[in-house]
């Protein structure tokens, strides 16, 4: 099945953001993890290390699907594929 200019287009913005939000999460999970060891200082009473791996990821990964969601919804409007939502 060939693809249309119109489709192409859809899809590569896709995989623009996909590969974008991928790069963050990669250096979130593995590059902020990786040196917040050398960061070793107490915050609220336990090593900012320790906040950065339970906490901080967590939240990037929380607003990394949030911008993928809202993103996604705006691009299915603007190329006329965004689901009907029943009532």
């Amino acid at each position: 099945m060939e693809l249309t200019q119109r489709q192409e287009e859809y899809w590569n913005k896709n995989l623009k953001v996909t590969a974008v939000l991928m790069a963050i999460w990669f250096l979130v999970t593995y590059g902020v993890g990786y040196f917040a060891r050398d960061l070793s200082f107490n915050f609220f009473g336990w090593p900012f290390s320790f906040w950065v791996a339970a906490q901080g990821a967590l939240v990037v990964y929380v607003l990394i699907v949030w911008y993928y969601a809202r993103y996604m919804n705006r691009l299915d409007q603007e190329y006329g594929v965004a689901e009907e939502e029943e009532e």
